[in-house]
């Protein structure tokens, strides 16, 4: 599964590439730090997952999210942002975000459902 990362901050890019290296089945294509080069980067490489932050500088996340939507092949969202407000949850949601998480509470969630998606796409690789 190609992953594609767009966050504005380089320690929280650095801690979701280490984070998902190790996990087999995993690659990170790419990384971004603001949103136009995030959309850029997004259309040429059409990741299978893409971890996106709300707050970024030229743009947002959602932004993103809303271009990725008028793509033909849209590639499975994760929100992650210090901004968990429902209004942005409810809007990530409508632009068809498949996860919303807080950078404070949920970090480890991103890790759990690369592990499931990837544990469901190969079962043959499932421990028993």
């Amino acid at each position: 599964m190609k992953v594609f990362i767009a966050d504005d901050s380089a320690i929280v890019r650095e801690r979701l590439g280490s984070m998902l290296f190790d996990l087999q089945g995993v690659e990170i294509i790419g990384f971004a730090e603001n949103a136009q080069l995030a959309t850029q980067a997004i259309r040429e490489l059409r990741p299978d997952a893409v971890i996106l932050d709300i707050r970024m500088p030229g743009g947002s996340g959602i932004d993103v999210l809303a271009e990725i939507n008028k793509a033909s092949q849209k590639p499975l969202v994760i929100i992650l942002t210090n901004y968990p407000y429902p209004q942005y949850r409810q809007r990530c949601m409508h632009l068809g975000a498949d996860f919303f998480f807080d950078k404070s509470g949920d970090f480890e969630k991103v890790y759990q459902v690369f592990e499931q998606l990837i544990s469901t796409s190969n079962p043959a690789g499932c421990e028993q």
